[in-house]
């Protein structure tokens, strides 16, 4: 069966070359010199801050268990980073409107080196400190990132089209080539030089520490509203405003949330699912093949959004269906193959056909970041932007907790069955979002932001 991994990863690997050296000029949009220049920049930031992110990732649950911490401690510390992420992380993030989406970005790098330097400690509340600014880091790294970037490309006056294309290599780059790299490297530190489980942690913050310096000496500062009078309960009270005045923006926060707590949710459960009977599958290389696929999937998405012709809105709903259909694979796999009672060995032949499934799900999800980023652009006011994208991960951060509390109450057909059920969700609520797409809004934030002026004066004495 090992032969089928390298059939697998080869095959994908074949398939990414092909597209990318296929593209002709309609998948192809002509730029200038200088959107070049400015692309080019933010796909280094963006990259190394990813490196920073994928090398910790694969080290973190086995950094704590080599410190003896049993699966309910290091529970409770993944369950503080989501919930860390969603009470200060939403207030974090929500000052890069105001405060300067610069500014924002260099206090991920900031938080998240002193996150990375807490692994450094055995002790529970030192790790536990560590984890909480991680949440403050993975706040701001999905929102002042982007939202410096959609600013400052208009602000330089750029073409919007464009702006589909670095979204699309970002996260070629960022989720797909340099979470591969990053993996291997890590697993050169941890296993080839035995520098030991925290290697890949100093090796982020070095990666972490050369991005802030790029940013400092290379990006200009931007805001969304910074009114000096505004003040932050102000500014939620305006982002609240603004989403339910506009239900596009409501169902772009709904569909992200219903995709993304799907997806996370997924990150927990591959690993059992491939391997019930504790079969000896290789997670690092699964993982490489699972990001190749999220390369293909930001391939096909960088020539959808190239084209004129194709909407976001209509192409996402059939991706999220195709990604409900994939998830299913486990409960059918369960009904229709005999399951295997011997425990280790090699994956099983459902578990072959569960990780096909698996990797298209990954590819759904290459799409899905360049898609949602190009739509935020389109329906998330620019005074709010920072704002509204961390409300949109508040319902998320609630369902991954809640997800990991009862990760061991629920069997693991039930928990496919409900990701595929939110995805369908999605779906439908993405059909409805472009039938109303081409509506103009029925209010703009300057008029959000009169009635809200309006209405302060009720509250003095």
């Amino acid at each position: 069966m090992e032969l089928f991994y390298y059939m697998v990863f080869g095959a994908l690997g074949a398939v990414v070359a092909a597209m990318e050296l296929s593209k002709s000029n309609k998948d192809r949009v002509n730029t200038s010199s200088a959107f070049n220049s400015f692309k080019n920049n933010y796909l280094l930031v963006y990259s190394l801050m990813m490196a920073g992110d994928w090398l910790q990732g694969p080290y973190v649950y086995y950094l704590y268990t080599t410190y003896g911490f049993g699966k309910g401690e290091i529970g409770q510390l993944f369950i503080a980073g989501f919930g860390s992420s969603m009470l200060f992380g939403t207030i974090v993030g929500s000052l890069a409107d105001k405060q300067g989406r610069k500014r924002a970005s260099v206090t991920y790098c900031i938080t998240y080196i002193l996150s990375c330097i807490t692994k450094h400690s055995p002790q529970y509340k030192v790790l536990m400190l560590g984890r909480i600014l991680g949440g403050i880091a993975t706040s701001l790294l999905f929102s002042a990132f982007e939202s410096w970037l959609v600013a400052e490309h208009f602000k330089r006056g750029f073409d919007q089209q464009w702006l589909s294309l670095t979204f699309s290599k970002a996260i070629f780059l960022g989720n797909g080539l340099v979470a591969i790299l990053a993996g291997l490297f890590g697993n050169l530190l941890v296993d080839t030089l035995n520098l030991g489980p925290v290697s890949p942690f100093d090796a982020a913050s070095i990666f972490l520490a050369i991005g802030m310096a790029v940013i400092l000496s290379s990006w200009t500062e931007n805001y969304g509203d910074s009114s000096e009078n505004k003040d932050l309960l102000t500014q939620f009270k305006g982002a609240a405003v603004a989403i339910a005045a506009d239900e596009k923006i409501a169902l772009l926060g709904a569909i992200q949330s219903l995709f993304e707590g799907s997806m996370y949710t997924f990150v927990f459960l591959w690993t059992p699912a491939l391997s019930p009977n504790e079969e000896d599958i290789p997670h690092g290389f699964i993982f490489a093949t699972f990001m190749l696929a999220s390369m293909l999937g930001s391939s096909i998405a960088s020539r959808l959004l190239a084209r004129n012709s194709t909407r976001v809105e209509s192409y996402m709903q059939i991706v999220f269906v195709i990604s409900s259909a994939s998830l299913l694979l486990p409960i059918l796999t369960n009904f229709l193959v005999t399951p295997s009672k011997v425990k280790g060995g090699g994956i099983s032949f459902a578990g072959c056909l569960q990780l096909l499934g698996f990797c298209t799900f990954e590819a759904c999800v290459g799409i899905f970041w360049p898609s949602i980023m190009k739509m935020r652009s389109q329906y998330i006011p620019e005074e709010a932007r920072s704002t509204i994208m961390n409300f949109f991960r508040i319902p998320l951060n609630i369902f991954v907790c809640i997800v990991l509390y009862n990760v061991d109450a629920f069997p693991i057909t039930v928990m496919f069955g409900m990701c595929s059920i939110f995805l369908c969700v999605a779906s439908i609520l993405q059909r409805r979002l472009a039938a109303i797409g081409d509506k103009p809004k029925t209010e703009d934030w300057a008029m959000l932001k009169e009635k809200d002026g309006e209405a302060e004066p009720l509250n003095d004495p």
